[in-house]
């Protein structure tokens, strides 16, 4: 009995990884495919909170002294500075 040659056994060995591989990529898209279709009622839900947002980003911003002190608080942290080294420009409600 001889013995398979060493290009055959490369061979087979890409061409099983390279299957599997391609497998692989094809049941990522099946089961992307299978999830991606949103519900009726997500899409509700996914409305309403765009309509709430939009409301609520006219709104004037309440305790608006503390959410800059919480801001620059962390910002300074974040620069490795000290609160009294930043300079607040300007501070708008997304």
């Amino acid at each position: 009995m001889s013995e398979p040659s060493n290009l055959f056994v490369c061979l087979l060995g890409i061409g099983t990884v390279f299957i599997g591989l391609i497998c692989l990529i094809l049941l990522c898209k099946i089961i992307g495919l299978l999830t991606a279709k949103p519900n009726k009622s997500e899409q509700k839900a996914t409305t309403a909170v765009s309509t709430a947002a939009v409301t609520t980003a006219n709104t004037p911003i309440e305790n608006r002294g503390e959410i800059i002190a919480a801001v620059s608080a962390v910002i300074a942290e974040e620069l490795g500075t000290d609160v009294s080294a930043l300079k607040i420009l300007s501070f708008k409600k997304i």
